[in-house]
């Protein structure tokens, strides 16, 4: 073979291999969905009993215990504890009963029932759907650590309100109404 004849193939194949090189070294890494967190939730939708609610950020009172929403038309999630959608148990609350004469929004939390679907969107406009599998009441004094934590390996949210008699000088109900939900496999919407 001549020179005339190498020279034009060899210089294919090196500009062939420096543009694999390029496009392997230099392109970034795909990112993997399974180990990205889900976005910050802002919005939870419980068609049931007609809540349609944004989402505040909370986290704990100055005597270590989980924060309220500010506003009373508002759902509080507990921002120290997994995401809606995540692996764990996310956790929010909302007001009930009735203040200045106008109703709040987890008013009829309680009327929820097993099977209930709830969705959260959040900030990247995934909605995650929960399905209802229990409704509990503690008393103000109970422990309620499973509330807030999980071991099985599957994404919870747990919803929480007062309930029972209110006491003046705590400013507090005497229950708490807690519906615990399972995430929903492959069911994400955007």
């Amino acid at each position: 073979m001549t020179t005339k004849k190498i020279l034009p193939v060899a210089l294919i194949g090196i500009l062939f291999l420096s543009a694999l090189f390029v496009i392997h070294v230099i392109s970034p890494p795909s990112p993997v969905s399974m180990t990205t967190r889900p976005g910050t939730p802002t919005r939870l939708i419980i068609p049931n009993i007609h809540i349609d609610a944004h989402i505040e950020q909370i986290g704990l009172t100055a005597d270590g215990a989980m924060d309220t929403p500010k506003e009373t038309s508002n759902v509080g999630w507990f921002m120290f504890g997994s995401r809606p959608g995540e692996i764990g148990t996310a956790t929010m609350a909302g007001h009930s009963g009735w203040k200045n004469n106008k109703p709040v929004v987890f008013d009829s939390l309680s009327d929820l029932q097993v099977g209930d679907l709830v969705y959260v969107e959040n900030t990247e406009k995934i909605i995650h759907t929960f399905v209802v599998r229990e409704m509990r009441i503690y008393d103000e004094n109970a422990d309620t650590i499973s509330v807030f934590t999980s071991s099985d390996g599957i994404p919870h949210l747990n919803l929480i309100t007062c309930n029972g008699t209110w006491n003046a000088e705590k400013k507090s109900y005497s229950n708490r109404i807690v519906i615990f939900t399972d995430k929903l496999p492959s069911t994400d919407m955007q």
